[in-house]
């Protein structure tokens, strides 16, 4: 069985119910609405289309293209591409796993990988960023996000996912691991876990570029 077999067989099952919980999801978070909108203005610098992978039920992907942006979305799992499709069908979905993306080398201005790396067995996520890297355009930008973890001395702790298995990162690893691939991390944004935030867990979103 492939590596990815589990996550598509799980997000296919669970697509209809996910889309449905997540589908407005980015109106509750209003930092990561205006990090969508600062990584869109870099893409349109550099001109070209965006990949949306992980895209699920393709919500990200749409509020990309509301900003301006030739957007299309890419996920493992065909459940969650019929429903981003039938939610918009204007949109370009592609089914097509991270690691393998049927791109062209330096043809995008922005990649978008939201919560997507997280199902990635920490072996294989230096893969995942090479092919990022190939498909960059130079100065293009990579923005991913994922749950981190606060205890430097474990880099990346597995924990129980609703889905599948899934992991945290320490944000300094995963940098490390980015500019290994060949990317340059422009910034980070941390929104720390607490009592009343959103999310139970610290989570992390890096800006990387590749170099020009």
């Amino acid at each position: 069985m492939s590596a990815h077999e589990p996550v598509r067989e799980s997000y296919d099952d669970a697509a209809e119910a996910y889309a449905a919980k997540f589908s407005d999801s980015l109106s509750k978070y209003p930092m990561e609405r205006g990090l969508l909108r600062s990584f869109a203005e870099l893409a349109t610098e550099v001109g070209g289309p965006v990949a949306d992978v992980g895209c699920g039920p393709g919500h990200i992907t749409a509020y990309l293209s509301s900003l301006g942006l030739d957007a299309f979305g890419v996920d493992l799992s065909p459940g969650m591409i019929g429903q981003a499709r039938a939610a918009n069908p204007e949109l370009r979905f592609e089914v097509g796993s991270a690691d393998a993306l049927d791109v062209e080398d330096a043809s995008l201005s922005g990649v978008l990988s939201r919560y997507a790396i997280i199902h990635t067995a920490p072996q294989d996520v230096p893969a995942v960023l090479a092919e990022f890297h190939r498909v960059l355009a130079p100065g293009g930008h990579l923005l991913i996000s994922f749950p981190g973890t606060d205890d430097a001395s474990q880099p990346t702790q597995s924990y129980d996912h609703s889905v599948v298995v899934a992991y945290r990162w320490w944000p300094d690893r995963f940098s490390s691991l980015l500019q290994e691939a060949g990317l340059e991390e422009v910034g980070r944004m941390i929104q720390r876990a607490s009592p009343d935030a959103p999310r139970p867990f610290p989570v992390v979103d890096i800006l990387a570029r590749r170099p020009r």
